[in-house]
């Protein structure tokens, strides 16, 4: 594991001490992801990029907008946090994602793609609104100009006239496609400091001597004609953009002296450089997919060194498929997370009804609609965190008509080391407000198969299916064909919850057992519209109520419960809700982020106590 210590002063290294230091951070990220799990493939493909980066420019001053972020590691090491990166994404150590309250280098809280130029935008304007002197460079990856927001912030950059640089990490996907050896040729010939500092030089001659801006029109207008038909840079330089590239992205000698030339120039600049996602791990760069995130791994190997077994993602996968084979009109799309969300399957036996949209949930939902209305069911697979990108697709495009489309919302709850950028604590109130919605919560892999045939076959309009990351609990039941069941009866207290923190509520009623407390745990199997009359009932003898569930405070289920019971003129003697609160919630395991808000069995068993105390 790399060393603060071992860090030198980037603005002193000579170009083969810059090299050298590059190898040192690779082997160093692979260590400490194999200890701590973490993204791996993506941050090896980053490492010449960073480094030259850190050569040029000073990001306590300039800013360095990330796209995603999940390539920030080596900038990590860079800044001060090398001694840090053993706790990576551990509870109560760094995170792994640009955190601007770890570190003044850290200029924006990323974890979502296709954002950084417009940020890079915002920034650029503000210097020069401000008068302030710094440089401004967005790294976005080629995955995330399957974004739409990519393209409106690079349209706005290239017309802005503002000093910043765009890099574009190009790691997979062609932007577009070369022609040949003429065009490799070319490029190198437009990236040599000679042709760079000749093409420097005729403009400024040509804007002073007699006639010369219209002969460099003209020569400029040949120029690109050629270039157009040769080089894949028309977009970029179409949109404003002095485009330069593509280049060497593992290449730190090369990247420094393009970065120096790009700080230079007082127009928005495009560098497009070519990387190797996994580069320098033989597993990652046959693998990068698996390695993109990753748990703790053998480094000898690269194998995982605790099998991750069932889980939801994996028992929806196979649950789409059972349908699909007896259904044709049903489809699958995901947005660029085939396999995150368990599709894998599905892709391979039904290729012709998979479709992955790349970075575009409001794509995605906007298509699924008029699929939807041309009679297909389609069933679109997206993590909890991305869906809140396209709730006005699901209000305009969706909800409008009532078309029938299905969601499979993963990742919903809280999900461990990723942290606020990815936490599904939002989708539960946002999800209620679309008109027409059915939110179904399963809390076992058994409930999800049931109410996945129950949301494709029986609901019309819109639904949601949303289930959490990782595997099942102690409950198995299937209570999937009812809208709530009553798990325990008891006369004290209501306990309600749904998805899979049941098992923390089953455990709380467990321990107000062993105090004489008798508790009735209610299982909401649908959130929206709740079952009221259900809640009501029980509420009706045990005169208390708690509600505990992994979602924000702001239109909770709880919170709505309340309100419904109140306009009955049902209200519970006493009451308490047991939520995720107003804020954001740190990394950390889920167990330690349970405890951390008082949503493990314990922490509910205590406040029940309360709750029963005032009763």
């Amino acid at each position: 594991m790399i060393q603060q210590s071992d860090i030198p002063d980037l603005k002193k290294v000579t170009d083969g001490e810059a090299e050298a230091l590059c190898t040192r951070l690779r082997a160093g990220l692979i260590d400490t992801v194999s200890r701590t799990g973490g993204h791996l493939a993506s941050n090896l493909g980053a490492v010449e990029i960073t480094v030259a980066l850190h050569r040029v420019f000073d990001f306590e001053r300039d800013r360095l907008v990330f796209d995603v972020g999940h390539q920030c590691y080596t900038h990590k090491i860079l800044t001060g946090r090398a001694d840090q990166m053993r706790d990576l994404r551990s509870f109560g150590g760094i995170a792994g994602f640009p955190k601007p309250v770890e570190s003044p280098c850290d200029a924006f809280v990323a974890g979502h793609a296709s954002n950084s130029v417009s940020v890079a935008v915002g920034m650029a304007r503000a210097r020069t609104l401000t008068g302030a002197d710094y440089d401004v460079v967005a790294l976005i990856g080629d995955g995330a100009l399957t974004g739409g927001l990519a393209y409106e912030g690079l349209s706005d950059a290239g017309n802005s006239g503002e000093r910043l640089i765009v890099i574009l990490n190009d790691n997979g996907m062609s932007i577009t496609k070369n022609v040949g050896g003429v065009a490799d040729h070319l490029a190198r010939q437009r990236l040599k400091p000679q042709y760079l500092r000749f093409k420097k030089g005729y403009r400024k001659v040509m804007s002073v001597v007699p006639g010369g801006k219209a002969v460099y029109r003209v020569t400029h207008k040949i120029k690109k004609a050629v270039k157009d038909t040769l080089l894949p840079c028309s977009l970029f330089e179409d949109m404003g953009f002095t485009y330069l590239g593509p280049v060497d992205g593992h290449d730190v000698r090369g990247l420094t002296r393009l970065l120096r030339y790009a700080k230079e120039m007082e127009t928005p600049v495009l560098l497009h450089v070519r990387t190797v996602k996994g580069k320098g791990y033989p597993p990652a760069e046959r693998n990068p997919d698996r390695f993109h995130g990753v748990g703790r791994f053998c480094i000898q190997t690269g194998e995982p060194l605790q099998s991750s077994g069932p889980s939801f993602s994996k028992a929806f996968g196979d649950a789409l498929c059972a349908l699909a084979a007896k259904d044709d009109k049903i489809c699958a799309v995901t947005a660029a997370m085939q396999d995150g969300t368990g599709l894998g399957t599905f892709f391979q036996r039904f290729p012709a009804r998979a479709f992955d949209v790349g970075i575009a949930e409001g794509h995605a939902v906007t298509m699924s609609a008029g699929m939807a209305k041309q009679g297909m069911t389609p069933v679109f697979a997206v993590y909890s965190s991305f869906l809140q990108r396209a709730c006005d697709m699901l209000i305009h495009d969706v909800a409008l008509q009532q078309l029938h489309l299905v969601l499979a919302v993963d990742r919903a709850g809280l999900v461990g080391e990723d942290g606020e950028t990815h936490h599904g604590v939002f989708d539960a109130a946002l999800l209620d407000t679309v008109p027409g919605m059915t939110v179904l919560c399963p809390s076992s892999f058994a409930e999800l198969r049931s109410m996945l045939e129950y949301a494709v076959h029986q609901v019309k309009g819109p639904v949601a299916l949303r289930y959490p990351r990782g595997g099942e609990g102690n409950y198995l039941g299937d209570s999937g064909r009812v809208r709530s069941a009553v798990l325990r009866q008891g006369r004290d207290v209501t306990l309600v919850g749904y998805g899979l923190l049941i098992n923390q509520i089953l455990e709380c009623a467990e321990l107000l057992a062993g105090d004489g407390v008798s508790a009735e745990v209610v299982k909401l199997n649908i959130i929206t519209p709740i079952d009221v009359d259900a809640v009501s009932k029980s509420v009706s003898r045990t005169g208390r109520l708690l509600v505990a569930e992994e979602a924000a405070e702001a239109n909770c289920v709880g919170q709505r419960l309340l309100s419904a019971l109140a306009l009955r003129g049902a209200a519970p003697g006493r009451a308490a809700l047991c939520n995720l609160g107003r804020s954001f919630v740190t990394h950390g395991s889920v167990a330690q982020l349970h405890k951390l808000c008082g949503l493990d069995g314990r922490s509910l068993y205590q406040k029940a106590l309360e709750v029963c105390a005032h009763g």
